[in-house]
């Protein structure tokens, strides 16, 4: 199906009830540097917020731990990121579990291949992280998902790889008791998002999406972050907006792509996306200011 006649079947914004249901239990995203800008995280999310801790190549061990251990003191769930090409090796893979284990209660992880061209060790995939069995007794595990490709796995723009990889993570998820679900990169269009999922699901894919989308931010910083990250046809929809002068100035909300994805899950409750990940690419302050306004039912 062309993506031209699935955006028909896209349902119009939905009323603020549905948006404020499929934001339910939506997580977000920071580094230890953003996070050192936040005073206090119980004063901007909701207790219990489930925040992802991005491991960046050259951020110590420490500073992610103690981010942990700090998320966890102010009521949230922190979820680190295991990213494959920048352990060094088993003995520090090991070290990083105990350690976040030890200091900050951590049961659940992020578990990807990461940005590197080349690992600096023994792991370059998520599969070989996960098959270690060093994550054995974490009751989640979350693995990465793309809904439009990624050039850094499938160079030639196909979905080969990305779709053979899933096929294996379906599969693990089978044989451990891990709750897992796919976390999904960055988009700005609801129509390509759909058909992916409707795709992954048709192929025997049943795990649940938590679909990424980037929170309130300039129209520059996003085409910036888009590229970098490799979007694909939903760039155009930042594309457009940006030939509109009188939107070039606005900040860009994510409101409309996820009032049609929430229309969607409504009129179709079986829709495998599960939660929404938010991106704060604009700072998380403006992100978690949005997401409080919108995830409470207006009506």
């Amino acid at each position: 199906m062309s993506i031209l006649g699935f955006r028909k079947a896209v349902a119009p914004a939905p009323k603020s009830a549905e948006l404020a249901a499929f934001l339910q239990g939506a997580s977000i995203e920071v580094m230890p540097r953003t996070a050192e800008k936040v005073e206090d995280f119980a004063g901007i999310l909701p207790h219990g917020t489930r925040v992802y801790i991005a491991h960046i190549d050259g951020t110590p061990i420490e500073e992610m731990v103690s981010t942990a251990a700090r998320l966890r003191r102010e009521g949230m769930d922190p979820m680190p990121h295991f990213p494959a090409r920048i352990i060094r090796d088993r003995a520090t893979l090991n070290n990083w579990i105990a350690r976040y284990r030890d200091e900050a209660d951590v049961d659940q992880g992020l578990i990807l291949a990461g940005g590197l061209a080349q690992p600096v060790g023994e792991f370059e995939t998520s599969m070989q992280l996960l098959e270690s069995g060093a994550f054995d007794g974490f009751k989640r595990l979350h693995v990465a998902g793309h809904p439009e490709g990624n050039r850094d796995i499938d160079t030639d723009g196909s979905t080969k790889n990305v779709s053979e990889a899933l096929s294996w993570k379906q599969k693990f998820s089978n044989r451990t008791d891990a709750e897992m679900a796919i976390a999904t990169q960055f988009c700005f269009d609801a129509a390509p998002v759909i058909e992916w999922a409707n795709g992954i699901k048709a192929a025997g894919i049943d795990l649940p999406v938590h679909i990424g989308i980037a929170g309130p931010a300039k129209l520059q910083t996003l085409i910036k972050f888009a590229i970098a990250c490799g979007v694909g046809p939903s760039l155009k929809v930042l594309q457009k907006r940006a030939m509109d002068v009188t939107k070039l100035l606005l900040p860009y909300e994510p409101t409309e792509i996820l009032s049609n994805l929430a229309a969607h899950k409504a009129a179709n409750p079986d829709f495998n996306i599960a939660s929404v990940h938010i991106f704060p690419l604009g700072g998380i302050k403006a992100s978690a200011t949005w997401l409080n306004a919108h995830a409470k039912d207006e009506e």
